[in-house]
């Protein structure tokens, strides 16, 4: 199935379920007129059909880092197209290279990349976001869980 098939809010809808449950404030970083919201969770918290079409490997030891850039100067903010490299690194200084792969959907623009965990590992995530002539540095960091199902 492709994933312009599935229905628009598909990806948006499932990962901001988790954030109101979690308590978590909104995660977005502002530089000039771009807004970088970003979230990592484990991918466990999507369903195995929304992973299978966006072809996640849904595992307790696997999370999801989802990116999205809005431009905040033009009418709704829409999602602009961006370059997104970085790392994770845990707190033994172990580095893993962040693969981003372009998802769209309608107007959305969403980057994903995966990272492979251990329970209650901490990663620091360094990430460079190039969109609109641009660079900017995105940095968060995230502690993540092995899920009991």
């Amino acid at each position: 199935m492709s994933i312009l098939k599935l229905p628009i809010l598909g990806l948006i809808t499932s990962l901001m379920l988790f954030i109101s449950p979690m308590g978590q404030a909104e995660q977005k970083q502002t530089f000039a007129n771009l807004d970088i919201h970003y979230i990592a969770l484990n991918s466990t918290f999507l369903t195995p059909k929304i992973a299978r079409a966006y072809k996640i490997k849904r595992s307790a030891y696997n999370g999801l880092i989802n990116i999205s850039v809005l431009d905040t100067n033009q009418v709704g903010n829409p999602g602009v197209e961006a370059k997104l490299t970085g790392t994770a690194r845990n707190l033994l200084g172990n580095s893993i290279t962040l693969a981003f792969r372009e998802v769209k959907e309608g107007n959305a623009i969403y980057y994903l990349a995966e990272v492979p965990f251990r329970n209650e590992e901490t990663f620091t995530f360094d990430i460079k976001v190039e969109s609109q002539g641009k660079s900017n540095k995105l940095k968060f960091i995230q502690k993540f869980y092995v899920e009991d199902n």
